[in-house]
């Protein structure tokens, strides 16, 4: 569904996946860099220099090898535990991972992710009587001051983007982005 500032743990994020046909959430706590690798997708954003995550997906697709399930195989003391169900057509495997990789490549490979009915039990919370986010797009803090975004023009927004995504600031440059949607739109 989404990532947020985690609530709990300073410097880390939430990311929080919702149940298909269902209310429940399970939030999984991430570190910033996974949490990056994971935004930049959501948002449809392409970095200067590919990630980790990328050059996984490009070296994989280069030797047909293709990600077809992420599954959420365990939960112990609080974390998680995934693997991978890879194929390259002929061959299938199962490869260990940590939650946050297995859901970046995830959405990279465009791969659904399982979990089990025991994990959505122990985990799985509803929030009660908040909005929840679009599946695909990233939860937003609560509501966000009005910047100075609103004052540039679209050329101005366009190369504060680019320098943003050069200097892999990519919260920032989805703020911009959402700016020119939203101006594009008008």
């Amino acid at each position: 569904m989404g990532i947020s500032y985690s609530q709990t743990q300073t410097g880390a994020y939430a990311l929080v996946l919702g149940e298909e046909n269902g209310k429940r959430r399970i939030p999984i706590i991430i570190g910033g860099f996974e949490a990056q690798a994971i935004a930049i997708q959501l948002e449809g954003l392409k970095p200067p220099r590919p990630l980790t995550h990328d050059l996984f997906y490009n070296f994989a697709a280069e030797y047909g090898i293709s990600v077809e399930t992420v599954y959420i195989s365990r939960l112990e003391e609080g974390i998680f535990y995934s693997k991978l169900i890879c194929t390259n057509g002929g061959k299938r495997v199962e490869l260990d991972a940590r939650t946050s990789d297995a859901i970046a490549l995830a959405l990279r490979f465009q791969c659904p992710i399982y979990t089990t009915g025991e994990i959505m039990n122990r985990a799985g919370i509803i929030f009660a009587n908040e909005p929840q986010p679009p599946v695909g797009q990233p939860m937003s803090e609560a509501k966000k001051k009005k910047s100075d975004l609103q004052y540039m023009d679209i050329p101005e927004l366009e190369n504060m983007l680019n320098e943003a995504i050069i200097s892999e600031n990519y919260e920032q440059a989805s703020e911009i982005r959402d700016e020119i949607k939203r101006r594009k739109r008008e």
